[in-house]
């Protein structure tokens, strides 16, 4: 069996309750948001005067917490979401799990005993990304659930050398898309997964060709016989989704995890109770084993839900007492002629209690036995006697309401002890940065184009061509800028950096990153980098951070307004996607296998909602991305946008329709296509 000394079991706490059963079943650590800032923003969450409390009971059970601050943030939110991060310090927080760049700078160096944890929103999925996460001073790194277990140990080995903790997501529910990279549910109805309210309509009857109707859906995930594997190869962090789930199926996931790692497996009827409190017809591996496919797919079913009904009841007992998981050296002291003394010491902290000296026994005198069955009574508490000493002259009496008093007294100067914060609290303060008008240039025209043989033949209105990497790089003889466009899912960062080095061959200069990892493997390679919008920049701290890391220029995110991205700082060049089907979702099990084979759908596939809108489906470099079903189109409002260059972004296009649409964004044309706005207006809620 293996020994997981330095592992953590790492649990969901929604609200009060869950915390309780997510503690109580054998969480090491526990995940919460407060009422802002949290990816889970429908979940019941703490207050600021509730996170306090929060500390205080998981640290006297040995628990620790972390602070789920892990949504963008806009510039007007920058300075509240710092003060409530140095709020969480301040209580006694163990650490705080980031997505936004700029606010973990801002912590980084303003708090730099703050840890910082990488949430899985950042879209860690290859080793190089750790490189630039440790040079803003995170300490651990949420994987991204799709990873296999071959790319995890690669992902922990780096973490090693780096003296980084790996994370990794081990049940509960899967996104379709990779987290972070998700804009389904902000461009249909501007509730925004990056920022908390995802709606999840990828729940919703989505169909491909020869499909289920479902295609969107995924079971949920199950790695508890993995754990061992995990651990194995690096992994220290256990983590159990689940929020807005019910506190039953926090303390049957936790209390599988415990029994994994105390005994080496999860008995039978746990695991079925686990299975019955919430499946989507069962669970999955896939990502971790490499089995993707149709398999992988399912739906919360009518069976499921009774399934559901039949087992909360059978849950309560996990969590209606507390969990024994403080062990105690005790110590009693009962001389004549001196004070009743207890001394309690849980290997770091130490209370000594003492009372009025033992009286003289009349009839019965005190034996050890009768000590300890009064001391040794610490039901309503985390604490349990691992070792007792005691120290007893023949011949006294103390009555057992004295000894159980003592003992209370005992535990309840013990439990201030643990809960004590014994560092200095910060004072930091962060005033936002003061936007200074610029004067207004020359919006460039750049084109990204998904084939070579959309490329018009006449490209002079362009400043820059922008080519994916898996294309085969065309020769361009205009003097432009030429940039080629990293997957933001990256399989094997050996292969990218072979592609860039033939791209730098035909003079291309500048690489488009739309993940982290592609941020170093393109410097290391001499490339010029500019952020995609996929980076999520949404702050000006975040640009600030990106130039401090070497990125030129940058896409803003497609999720901000006109107001914000004019009020937002431009230390770097700024760009935005002005034109095309904006990708909305990335994935690693492509939805169109759930029906038809690659073969069939020759990168044209299509998934069609209830409403019968369709949705191209196309695949880059073991990957695949969803697209919107209308362009975005921004052509007649370039002129209004404090911007340095306008991206346009081609999918599906013939040749003909690019020239027609690069001529039109010249010249600043209204649409001459059904399109949308994108969220340019309406923004995200």
């Amino acid at each position: 069996m293996k020994n997981f000394k330095d592992a953590e079991i790492l649990s969901p706490a929604g609200n009060w309750e869950m915390l309780q059963a997510s503690v109580r079943s054998g969480a090491d650590a526990v995940y919460l948001g407060a009422k802002d800032f949290s990816a889970r923003r429908n979940a019941e969450n703490f207050d600021t005067t509730e996170l306090l409390e929060v500390v205080k009971y998981c640290h006297i059970r040995g628990v620790r917490v972390y602070l789920t601050l892990n949504i963008l943030i806009k510039d007007e939110e920058m300075a509240d979401a710092f003060n409530l991060a140095k709020t969480a310090y301040n209580s006694g927080i163990d650490g705080i799990i980031i997505a936004d760049l700029g606010l973990a700078r801002i912590l980084h160096e303003k708090i730099p005993q703050l840890p910082l944890h990488a949430s899985t929103q950042m879209t860690v999925h290859s080793p190089s990304a750790l490189n630039l996460l440790k040079e803003l001073g995170f300490c651990q790194v949420v994987a991204a659930r799709e990873m296999s277990k071959a790319e995890l140990a690669l992902l922990c080995e780096k973490a090693r050398q780096l003296d980084m903790t790996v994370e990794v997501f081990v049940h509960g529910a899967l996104c379709m898309c990779m987290s972070g990279q998700c804009l389904l549910s902000a461009f249909l109805g501007s509730r925004s997964g990056n920022r908390g309210l995802c709606a999840g309509p990828c729940r919703l009857p989505f169909k491909v060709k020869n499909g289920t109707g479902y295609d969107l859906s995924l079971k949920d995930l199950s790695l508890l016989k993995y754990l061992g594997e995990l651990y194995e190869i690096g992994v220290r962090s256990f983590k159990i989704e689940g929020r807005m789930k019910r506190p039953e199926y926090a303390a049957a996931a936790t209390a599988a995890c415990r029994q994994v790692i105390t005994k080496g497996f999860a008995d039978d009827s746990l695991t079925q109770t686990l299975k019955d409190v919430f499946s989507r017809s069962g669970f999955t591996d896939g990502y971790y084993t490499q089995s993707l496919g149709k398999n992988m797919f399912g739906i919360r079913t009518k069976e499921d839900v009774i399934s559901a009904e039949k087992a909360f009841p059978r849950l309560h007992e996990i969590y209606r007492a507390e969990r024994k998981s403080v062990p105690l050296k005790v110590d009693v002291t009962i001389l004549k002629n001196s004070p009743v003394c207890i001394t309690l010491y849980d290997g770091k902290n130490q209370v000594t209690i003492k009372t009025d000296p033992p009286k003289q026994a009349k009839t019965r005198a005190l034996t050890k036995e009768d000590v300890i069955k009064n001391i040794d009574k610490f039901g309503a508490t985390p604490y349990y006697t691992e070792n007792i000493s005691i120290d007893l002259d023949e011949g006294l009496f103390v009555a057992a309401g004295e000894l159980n008093a003592l003992r209370r007294q005992a535990c309840e100067e013990l439990d201030q002890k643990r809960s004590e914060i014994i560092y200095d609290k910060s004072q930091a303060v962060y005033s936002p940065k003061i936007i200074t008008a610029r004067v207004r240039k020359k919006v460039k025209l750049y084109a990204r184009f998904s084939f070579i043989n959309q490329i018009p033949d006449d490209i002079s209105a362009l400043d820059g061509i922008i080519i994916p990497l898996e294309e085969n790089p065309p020769v361009i003889e205009e003097n432009i800028l030429k940039i080629v466009d990293i997957p933001r899912g990256i399989h094997s960062e050996k292969l990218i950096a072979d592609r860039l080095e033939l791209f730098k061959n035909f003079g291309f200069t500048t690489a488009l990153c739309g993940n982290l990892a592609a941020v170093i493997i393109a410097k290391e390679k001499g490339f010029k980098i500019m952020a995609d919008a996929f980076l999520n920049i949404s702050n000006t701290e975040c640009l600030e951070t990106l130039k401090l890391k070497g990125v030129q220029s940058a896409l803003v995110s497609n999720e901000l307004t006109y107001d914000q991205i004019k009020n937002m700082g431009k230390s770097i060049p700024l760009g935005l996607v002005s034109y095309g089907n904006i990708p909305l979702m990335l994935f690693r099990n492509c939805p169109i296998k759930n029906g038809i084979d690659c073969a069939e759908c020759d990168k044209k596939g299509v998934i069609v909602d209830r409403k019968g809108v369709e949705f191209p489906v196309s695949c880059r470099m073991g990957y695949s991305e969803l697209f919107n079903s209308v362009p975005l189109w921004l052509g007649d409002k370039i002129k209004e946008l404090d911007i340095d260059f306008s991206l346009l972004y081609f999918t599906r296009e013939d040749k003909s329709r690019a020239e027609t649409v690069i001529n039109a964004f010249k010249n600043f044309k209204e649409p001459d296509t059904k399109y949308t706005r994108g969220l340019f207006f309406r923004g995200t809620i």
